[in-house]
């Protein structure tokens, strides 16, 4: 079993520094991918009766531009969102650009084939169905 304890680099956000590593032994190999570059859209996940609904805030993209996943309750979004060709000296710079992706963990089980995804306004807004219960006939 390896023991590892991590703080966050304040110098360079999405970096780590590994503070204590126990139980670690020579022949076991470390492996950790960060990627600084890449962030987090704001996500909504909210759920009605009939289905689970998530909102993702991006705006500036195309609707070809999106990569997404369900595996079970797991549903991933990525993508990238470009930036403006020209670089300029910024005073203000909070507009996220480059590779994002949102994971989330569905509150139900849905069902995958009537799944709909429609990017309007600058959202992204995935409607899952919910999976219904079958009620089986015994027969005699």
């Amino acid at each position: 079993m390896v023991n590892i304890a991590m703080k966050p680099d304040m110098q360079r956000p999405g970096f780590y520094i590994l503070q204590d590593i126990r139980n670690l032994s020579e022949t076991a190999r470390l492996r950790m991918a960060v990627h600084p570059h890449a962030w987090r859209p704001p996500t909504d996940v909210f759920e009605t009766e009939q289905m689970v609904v998530v909102r993702v805030e991006i705006a500036g993209m195309d609707e070809t531009g999106f990569t997404i996943i369900l595996d079970g309750r797991h549903l991933s979004i990525r993508g990238v969102r470009s930036d403006v060709p020209e670089r300029r000296a910024y005073h203000q710079m909070e507009i996220r650009f480059g590779e994002f992706s949102s994971d989330v963990e569905l509150p139900s089980d849905v069902s995958s084939e009537h799944i709909e995804a429609v990017y309007s306004s600058g959202f992204l807004q995935i409607r899952l169905p919910k999976l219904r219960p079958v009620k089986i006939k015994v027969e005699e």
